[in-house]
């Protein structure tokens, strides 16, 4: 990514890919007029949440009402020719409640615990004598990025990991007994899991060509979602293509679910089991949100904008969908979260059903 980006260079590193690469252009400067959606009919109500700064990649807690992201903060590490950084933010969907949780240091994935008491965030506060490095690029990851859990208003800090890898990516199962998380070891990203005291640690990938990250638990805690792209096609082939797999929580049944070249990016599962929002690019370089079926079959769009859509992810009631968007001023220039009412897509836990086989295309 080039360093006059809009936004934090995190965010994009957050799922493990980088942007710059796959456009293969550099990203227009900042502004701030709003790009308005097209085809504004197809879309179902969306909102903006107010009074918070620029942010992205933004989750629910178990109350689908608060939502932890990363939030634009000059106190954060910057990187050469930025003035501010990610930090760890949490918030209502209202905007209001906006709280920092951490101080220092720049910021990556967090995450709710299912119990609404606790909070587990990536962080380089520990390792700021080590180069910034640039979350979106694989070759250049902040080495160094620990992770952390603390109470809801980031007292009572404790660090999980210890070494100088980088570790990001992170997501709780929904009985709150596993943290899974990404970890890059020599250039190799792999998916590992633990408890959330840090112990019985296992690595449940073992790729040298696929680079695996971005994994959440279905409703079952045992299968996870995640997305993967190759190493030998990165920066190569543009877009990156990306598949969606399942893998269970002790490593196997690695299953994928995507069968095409379209870079199926940043997936995100629905209460249901069963289905996946994630993103495309569509006609003119245009990122929009979709919503795919485990099962297979064709996804349905679910954003029509002009702009950058990316970043989705559920409610755990189903019923609401976050995604960051950009309001205007070039490619992912200004983006703030928004608010997606999803209720009619009945995406709720109440539709649970166990999680779908599928049966690859036959070509």
């Amino acid at each position: 990514m080039h360093s006059r980006q809009v936004f934090s260079n995190r965010i994009l590193g957050a799922t493990g890919l980088a942007m710059g690469l796959l456009l293969g252009a550099p990203l227009a400067s900042a502004g701030e007029a709003a790009a308005p959606a097209t085809q504004a009919g197809t879309e179902l109500p969306v909102r903006l949440i107010p009074n918070v700064p620029k942010n992205a990649e933004a989750y629910y807690g178990p109350d689908s009402l608060h939502v932890i992201a990363q939030t634009q903060d000059p106190l954060a590490l910057k990187a050469e020719g930025r003035d501010s950084g990610a930090l760890t933010y949490t918030f209502t969907d209202q905007g209001t409640e906006v709280r920092r949780i951490n101080d220092k240091g720049q910021d990556a994935c967090s995450y709710f615990f299912p119990d609404g008491k606790r909070l587990v965030w990536t962080s380089t506060r520990d390792h700021m004598d080590m180069p910034i490095g640039n979350w979106s690029d694989s070759d250049d990851y902040p080495q160094g990025a620990e992770l952390y859990i603390s109470d809801l208003d980031g007292s009572n800090i404790k660090r999980l990991t210890n070494n100088k890898y980088y570790e990001a990516e992170v997501s709780v199962s929904p009985n709150g007994e596993w943290i899974v998380f990404g970890r890059q070891i020599d250039g190799k990203m792999d998916l590992w899991r633990m408890r959330p005291d840090g112990s019985d640690e296992k690595q449940l990938t073992f790729t040298d060509d696929w680079q695996e990250g971005a994994p959440f638990y279905l409703p079952d805690n045992e299968t996870i979602l995640h997305r993967a792209w190759k190493r030998s096609e990165y920066g190569k082939v543009r877009p990156t293509p990306m598949t969606v797999f399942t893998i269970k929580n002790d490593g196997t049944e690695h299953i994928a679910r995507t069968f095409d070249q379209d870079m199926n990016w940043a997936p995100y599962p629905a209460p249901d089991g069963r289905h996946y929002v994630f993103v495309r690019i569509v006609e003119n370089n245009n990122w929009e949100v979709f919503l795919g079926d485990l099962a297979g079959g064709e996804p349905k769009r679910l954003t029509f904008n002009p702009g950058f859509d990316g970043f989705p992810s559920l409610s755990p009631d189903g019923k609401k969908m976050l995604f960051a968007r950009s309001t205007g001023g070039g490619f992912m220039a200004n983006l703030y979260t928004h608010v997606m009412d999803v209720s009619s897509l009945n995406l709720g836990p109440d539709n649970w059903k166990g999680v779908p086989a599928i049966s690859p295309p036959k070509k």
